[in-house]
């Protein structure tokens, strides 16, 4: 017995409507989109100025000390140099390609920033570090092992380098969750999203949360990651510890990302559809020739 022309018509409209609900579009995921040509999507002011890291307590930091006389070198950067059988220069080499990142060199030879603000340095003893970036730190090292070490003819005696290590971020969404290391001084959302994986077409792009650290305190910042204008925001760039929360899309409990697929569930859905009512119309059949 076939089916009636209606419940083959109630079926497609119920299994086109499950469909388009299901559907995932290029507005949804796509990134860069213009917010002058899709008001749905939010214009961000131009509010983007790189600001170096400013260290906090907890961070810790790698320090090399550059001088012509050996016996300096000896003095400061001895433990790292024993811990590849004095080949000093390979081991930093090495170690400087992950300088963002961890490793046994950054467990056991670097400097972190006390809960007071302070690190304590060999020889020069403790220095407030809390709130300068690299750069500064650095500037301040020389100075202070500069009262300690003369200049040898035209040159200066004492060069330092630093870096921060252990730097990390967090990502949470549709595909998961990890922790990654940031290897670089300015990571974007979309390189860290990239190292991550991306985040999955299930992923709700316009609804981004950061969780992120700032003068002490915790703060959420939202913001929709397919604007173009995310470039020039404060959004743009990501800090230490952040943790970048990208929730499910609403309702999304199964979906279809291309057309094959979708040609697929609708021809499953009716083929289903007609097996269970002709499957209904022969038990109904059955039963009224029994009687």
């Amino acid at each position: 017995m076939r089916p009636s022309q209606p419940f083959f018509r109630i079926l497609t409209v119920v299994a086109i409507v499950l469909l388009l609900a299901s559907c995932v579009t290029s507005k949804q995921v796509n990134l860069m989109q213009d917010p002058a040509r899709d008001k749905r999507i939010p214009a961000y002011t131009d509010t983007l100025s790189y600001i170096d890291y400013e260290l906090r307590s907890g961070d810790r930091l790698f320090v090399r000390v550059h001088s012509v006389d050996e016996n300096v070198q000896r003095l400061f950067n001895a433990a790292i140099s024993s811990s590849n059988n004095n080949n000093f220069y390979g081991n930093y080499n090495n170690f400087n390609a992950n300088s963002y990142g961890t490793g046994s060199i950054t467990e056991l030879y670097t400097y972190q920033v006390l809960d007071d603000g302070t690190m304590d340095f060999p020889l020069v003893g403790r220095l407030h570090v809390r709130g300068l970036n690299t750069r500064q730190v650095k500037a301040l090292l020389e100075q202070e092992l500069g009262t300690y070490i003369k200049d040898y003819g035209d040159f200066k005696m004492v060069s330092v380098d630093v870096n921060i290590v252990q730097r990390t971020y967090s990502v949470i969404s549709q595909r998961g969750a990890g922790t990654y290391s940031i290897r670089r001084e300015k990571l974007t959302i979309f390189e860290a999203l990239a190292q991550a994986g991306d985040v999955g077409d299930w992923s709700d792009r316009s609804k981004v949360k950061v969780v992120r650290e700032k003068e002490g305190k915790t703060e959420v910042i939202s913001f929709d990651l397919r604007s173009k204008d995310i470039i020039n925001s404060e959004f743009y760039y990501v800090e230490p510890n952040d943790v970048i929360y990208v929730q499910q899309l609403r309702g999304k409990a199964f979906g279809v990302s291309n057309i094959a697929t979708s040609v697929a569930v609708v021809a499953t859905t009716l083929s289903f559809g007609g097996f269970v009512y002709a499957l209904v119309q022969r038990i109904i059949t059955a039963s009224k020739g029994t009687k």
